[in-house]
Parts: C-alpha cells; sequence; structure tokens
C-alpha cells in the first residue's frame, strides 16, 4: 500500500428500498416520467451514455433493438436516429463492455486491453483467411464505408456460431467479424439493423497504442475498473464479469480490498440480504440524502418496459437482492418451455419490478400486441398500478410507432377483463 492513504472505513448499512431508489436513481430509472416532457436530440442522449457509461447492442427485435429501448425507457424524447447520428458523427463507438455496447468515443483508449488480448487470440483466425482478409480491407481502403451485403463470398466457413463440421458462414462476412472484434475496423454508421463498416483511423489506433506504452496494463485494467464500477454503481466481487477483463476470484476480491482500504470504495450492508456490496465513496453523500427522503417516497409512479439486456438487469443476481424479482431472458428456451415468453420485459412501476410482459410488434398493421402480461404475485393491489400501467404502456406503443394495443393472455386471468375497460 505504498504512496496510499488506508482509510478505516465502516461499512453503510442500508435499508433494500433505499438502495434500489439509488440504484434506480443512478440508471436515470427514477421519477416522474413521461408526465413531464423534456428535450431530447443527440446530445441529450450522448449525456445519458456518458452517465449509463454504456448501453448494450442486441438485433433482436420484438419491437427494436435492445439499445433503442433501453434509451428510450430513459429519454421520453428519444428516437433511433439520435442514436445513429452519434455513431456517424463518431461521438461513441462500438466494442465490448459488458457485451457488444455503445461507448462515449472519448473512452477508446481505456478499452485497449480488451483489444489486445481480442487480437491476441483471434490472430490465428485471420492468418487462416488471409487472402479473404486482405480483399476486405483493400475494398474498405477504395470504397468506404461498406455493409455486409457488399462483398460476395468466394466459400462458407465454419463461423463463430457454426459447428466446425457444417460450414454456414461467408468466408467475407467472418473477415468482417475477426476485423471488428481484434479493432482493424469498426462500425461507423447503421440503417436500422444493417452495419457498415470501415478501417479504424489511425488516430485512434494511435489512441490506444500510445496508451499502451505509456501507461502499464495494471493501471489500464483499473481504469477499466473504474468504468465498470461508474456503470453498475452497486458491485459486489462474485461477478465473473466485474471489470470487464478476466480475473479470477481472488483478484477480484484483491483489487476490491485495496479500493476499500485507499477509500474509493465503501462496503455496503444491505438489509436482508447477505452478499456483501459496495459503492463508491462520491456515492455516499446521495445514497444518504436518499435515506433522508425514505420516509416521504411515493411509492406510486410511472411504468417503464426494460428490454432483456437493460443497464439495471445487467447483474440478475443484484435484482434478486434488491427487487427480489427472479428474471431469466427465454429467448433460448424451448417455446414449450417458457413461462413468461420469448421477449419478457421487466414492468418497472416506481421502484419496484411488478411483473413482465411479452411484446410483438407489426410494423405493418402498427399493431403491438402483448402475447403475455404476467403480474408478479407480490404485486401491489391492482388499483395502485393501473392507472400508471396504462399510460406507460400507450405512451411505448407510440414511441415505437404502434397505433394499436391488443393483450391476449394474462395472469391472472382476471386481469385481462380489467384492461379491456382501459385500453
Amino acid at each position: 500500500m505504498k504512496g496510499r492513504i488506508l482509510h478505516m472505513t465502516t461499512a453503510l448499512r442500508m435499508n433494500k428500498k433505499i438502495v434500489r431508489r439509488f440504484l434506480l436513481q443512478t440508471q436515470s430509472l427514477l421519477g416522474r416520467w413521461p408526465a413531464v416532457s423534456l428535450p431530447s436530440g443527440p446530445e441529450q442522449v450522448m449525456q445519458l451514455i456518458r452517465s449509463l457509461g454504456c448501453v448494450q447492442i442486441d438485433p433482436v427485435a420484438a419491437v427494436t433493438g435492445n439499445q433503442h429501448l433501453v434509451l428510450g425507457a430513459r429519454d421520453p424524447g428519444y428516437t433511433s436516429e439520435y442514436l445513429h447520428t452519434l455513431l456517424s458523427d463518431h461521438k461513441v463507438f462500438e466494442y465490448f463492455a459488458n457485451a457488444a455496447c455503445v461507448i462515449p468515443i472519448e473512452d477508446y483508449a481505456m478499452f485497449e486491453p480488451v483489444r489486445a488480448r481480442l487480437r491476441d487470440r483471434l490472430a490465428p483466425s485471420l492468418q487462416g483467411l488471409e487472402n479473404t482478409v486482405q480483399h476486405v480491407l483493400k475494398r474498405l481502403e477504395e470504397e468506404g464505408p461498406l455493409p455486409s451485403r457488399a462483398f460476395r463470398a468466394v466459400e462458407r466457413v465454419s463461423g463463430y456460431w457454426d459447428s466446425a463440421d457444417v460450414p454456414k458462414t461467408k468466408d467475407t462476412s467472418l473477415a468482417l467479424n475477426l476485423l471488428l472484434d481484434s479493432a482493424a475496423i469498426r462500425v461507423v454508421a447503421r440503417q436500422g439493423n444493417e452495419r457498415y463498416f470501415h478501417i479504424t483511423e489511425s488516430g485512434l489506433l494511435e489512441q490506444g497504442e500510445s496508451t499502451t506504452a505509456e501507461i502499464d496494463l495494471l493501471t489500464q485494467k483499473q481504469a477499466l475498473m473504474d468504468k465498470y464500477i461508474h456503470a453498475y454503481r452497486v458491485v459486489d466481487v462474485r461477478d465473473p464479469r466485474l471489470g470487464w477483463m478476466k480475473s479470477t476470484a481472488a483478484e477480484r476480491r484483491n483489487d476490491m480490498a485495496a479500493r476499500v482500504a485507499d477509500g474509493r470504495m465503501i462496503p455496503l450492508e444491505v438489509e436482508d440480504v447477505a452478499t456483501p456490496y459496495y459503492i463508491r465513496a462520491e456515492d455516499e453523500a446521495l445514497l444518504r440524502e436518499m435515506e433522508r427522503e425514505g420516509p416521504h417516497y411515493d411509492t406510486s409512479g410511472p411504468v417503464r418496459f426494460l428490454p432483456p439486456l437493460d443497464n439495471l438487469l445487467w447483474r440478475r443476481e443484484r435484482i434478486v437482492d434488491l427487487f427480489d424479482f427472479h428474471y431469466k431472458w427465454e429467448i433460448y428456451t424451448p417455446e414449450v418451455r417458457r413461462t413468461y415468453g420469448y421477449y419478457a420485459m421487466p414492468i418497472l412501476h416506481g421502484d419496484r419490478l411488478i411483473g413482465r410482459m411479452d411484446p410483438r410488434l407489426d410494423r405493418k398493421t402498427g399493431m403491438l400486441t402483448v402475447r403475455l402480461l404476467s403480474m408478479e404475485e407480490t404485486a401491489p393491489p391492482v388499483e395502485e398500478w393501473i392507472a400508471d400501467f396504462r399510460e406507460g404502456l400507450y405512451f411505448f406503443a407510440t414511441m415505437h410507432g404502434a397505433r394499436s394495443i391488443t393483450v391476449e393472455k394474462t395472469v391472472p386471468k382476471g386481469l385481462k377483463k380489467q384492461l379491456k375497460s382501459i385500453l
């Protein structure tokens, strides 16, 4: 601990409700919404992404992509064009944080350890596709940004998701993915879910390389850890993704112990929760302020629908601990074994997760179909949330271009009759 000032840190003990409101506040998910209309635009969305740290990308579009649902649940004026503008204006980049994410461009150098690890791992695969890789790079250099469909495949190869004995992937598609993951190229624009690739600018590459040359690997990992903690805010060392770098359980415990010892992190004991959590020292004031305001908190509030890969849901164990809510995305569960549906979205009412809805949006007809609306057995009485639910569902439908809403099935069954009177 040479060079550090050691702090004797006493753990904070907090009520579960206060901690979850703190988490919702730092996730921009607490407070009246969308009743208060706020101005939006690319700059406001940029500020939101910085506040969140990053936003996970996913192409599955039961309604629209995960990244748009995340931002739309927090910014009532959001449209997908704002994010597309930020990407084409080089204000954000796409790379691996929690998974594939949209990240502020100023954080590019910070992710060099991740890029370096992937470059080393993918080098043999790139060499095995050398002719295709060189063809792809030459066309991008000569023609500028291109989508995957612009490249004609010479052969089929075993891609990321193929079995080794059944090659199904275009060789050019695999080359693009390998080059993207190793950061030789990057996504510079999107049209819907279609990505446009271009060679990574020399300035960005030099930024990462100079960072590597000037800063040792440990310091780089610490910067990534800072970024992770900023994004999660309430953290625990059980998380194998802690710091977004590969590490052992012992390394995670030692890193957190060092941060507690020098005063950067504070242990957090949550009532009725066995898991030790931690918050940043700079967040203590906000947490204590929310504790003081706790008795005056209005438990009613807006209804928001969170996508399966929402930032709040990244750590499923934390959702169980703080919200008493068990969530699994059933996209990979066979349909006959699903309980809540292919794209079940948790329903946030005020500071509670009270149920799930499984939506489908038909863009041709403008129909938003809720295939299943399932409320938790612990949800408050229906009269406490149904008006907010109606407002939230209508707003959700309007934001995503739906003109009508239908609910096919509800749990409990009697809820469907009550909904008919308000939809």
